[in-house]
């Protein structure tokens, strides 16, 4: 690997992604890429050669690290036959098939000599990208969230691409931003934000979304950002590649001009590198030069929270935020975004104006409330979104009407996988009321589907309750408290070195 310390040539010093979990975010075909891969695949991690892999890839974070600066100017080179056979081996086994119609299983046939091949021709140059299959996945809200499936050597490559690139970004990306990062998750963003509010003189809060952040994306500005730190020509060739190749939609071709595919592999990185120039060093640079009182900054995807204490400052931001996104193609949501009086002095300095309770506000599928302790100290309340647990257990409603004939056991087996996933990401504290509810509603669900088995079929409730101790998990909180996990993830934020970094975010360092 070689590497230059000269400057980019354009001169952007730029400045801060879905709100769409309730469960971890669902792409029904590809996950995000992140750091570890599927656990019950074979990883080629027990082997020396995956060993030798991230050695590479360590050299590229330590020489990124000691120069924020720098420019790579050879990084291809680094995507070596292991990396894509590691690569492959992360890859969802069951995901749909792009556009070539080839699955998992039938390329692990042959699969040295078929990598070989791909490596020959990613090094050539001579490899060519395929055009996403759109598929279409149901959102919250009832509308459909397009997605592009990627052909599976387009997958391969991307994830082998996307190991590279985050050895560099991941030294430069800001603490506050939490989406699809390795390592880094939703609740990881939800702690950032209680804490913030916890910890932070926060009176109001901004909650922003783009409108079609994915589908906005200028390939224009993407590859000036990009050769910030990128001065591999032929990397980037191949990301414009991905980028040009489109979608096909019913038998149709539309060319990718604008916007980056959901579900493609390299997809969350590349929005993640649009965003860090586009919002997040502006948004730092805006807190340091422009607000009066404290600033709380989290980002995930394209949703992003930010606290201010005076009203002042939150409408300045929102204005100077719209006018730097318009630079970039992008725009906020009308409806999604909205500026809130909240906190811990909201209470109060709302009932001295004869002002109702504080708005609540929504983010990664919780509902954020301002309460109080017995004591009266401020609390930050999290409860499952009610919109959302409403469309789970109608999906669990139709689903069991589907499966009502099968075998008690099996329904049960599937019932507890889809139950404990749902306590597995909700059962957070202050929410156990909203745990229990969804509990008690799935039991009387199915309880129902049961009953409609026969005329002459009965589930007493004795024999219901054998069977829903026997199946559906308890409502427990699995969850740490917020400041508990944040203060382990992010010991610099703890009382010592607390002061340092008051003012940059409640996310932690980068």
């Amino acid at each position: 690997m070689t590497h230059g310390g000269e400057k980019s040539d354009s001169a952007i010093v730029a400045g801060k992604l879905p709100n769409n979990a309730g469960s971890p975010v669902a792409e029904a075909v590809e996950p995000r890429a992140g750091a570890e891969g599927n656990a019950g695949q074979r990883n080629t991690g027990r082997t020396q050669g995956r060993a030798s892999v991230f050695q590479s890839l360590d050299r590229i974070r330590q020489a990124a690290k000691r120069d924020r600066k720098a420019r790579f100017t050879a990084l291809l080179h680094h995507v070596t036959p292991r990396l894509l056979e590691w690569s492959f081996y992360q890859l969802t086994k069951g995901a749909a098939p792009g556009v070539d119609g080839v699955t998992w299983d039938a390329y692990e046939e042959g699969l040295p000599v078929k990598l070989a091949d791909l490596h020959r021709r990613v090094q050539r140059g001579v490899y060519r990208a395929l055009p996403s299959r759109r598929q279409y996945i149901p959102k919250p809200d009832g509308r459909l969230r397009p997605l592009g499936v990627a052909a599976l050597e387009d997958k391969i490559v991307q994830r082998a691409l996307v190991a590279v690139l985050n050895a560099i970004y991941e030294t430069d990306f800001a603490g506050f931003s939490y989406g699809f990062r390795p390592g880094r998750g939703q609740h990881d963003a939800l702690d950032a934000v209680a804490v913030g509010l916890d910890r932070r003189k926060v009176g109001w809060i901004l909650d922003a979304d783009i409108r079609a952040f994915f589908d906005s994306i200028s390939h224009a500005w993407l590859v000036r950002f990009l050769a910030h730190r990128i001065g591999d020509q032929r990397v980037l060739r191949l990301i414009g590649k991905w980028l040009k190749a489109g979608v096909l939609e019913d038998g149709e071709w539309v060319e990718g001009t604008v916007g980056t595919p959901q579900g493609a592999v390299i997809s969350p990185l590349l929005a993640n590198v649009y965003l860090h120039y586009a919002y997040d060093l502006w948004s730092q640079h805006w807190r340091q030069r422009q607000a009066r009182g404290e600033m709380i900054v989290v980002r995930y995807a394209d949703d992003t929270i930010v606290g201010f204490r005076y009203e002042d400052d939150a409408r300045r931001f929102l204005e100077a935020l719209r006018a730097r996104l318009e630079t970039f193609a992008l725009s906020l949501h009308p409806e999604k975004t909205r500026l809130i009086e909240f906190g811990r002095y909201a209470q109060a300095n709302r009932r001295r104006r004869g002002l109702g309770r504080p708005e609540s506000f929504d983010f990664l599928g919780f509902t954020h409330i301002c309460a109080q302790t017995q004591d009266g100290r401020f609390q930050l309340r999290r409860t499952s979104m009610r919109k959302r647990q409403r469309a789970k257990l109608a999906a669990i409603k139709d689903e069991l009407r589907r499966r009502q004939h099968r075998r008690i056991a099996e329904q049960g087996q599937w019932l507890n996988r889809v139950v404990a996933g749902y306590f597995a990401y909700h059962a957070v504290p202050t929410n156990g009321r909203a745990l229990s509810a969804f509990r008690y509603h799935v039991i009387q669900i199915w309880m129902r589907s049961l009953r409609r088995r026969g005329q002459r079929h009965r589930v007493p409730w004795d024999r219901m309750n054998r069977i829903v101790a026997a199946w559906i998990p308890p409502a427990r909180i699995s969850h740490p408290w917020p400041s508990i996990r944040f203060d382990v993830k992010h010991p610099r934020q703890e009382p010592s070195a607390l002061a340092a970094h008051a003012r940059i975010c409640a996310g932690g360092p980068g």
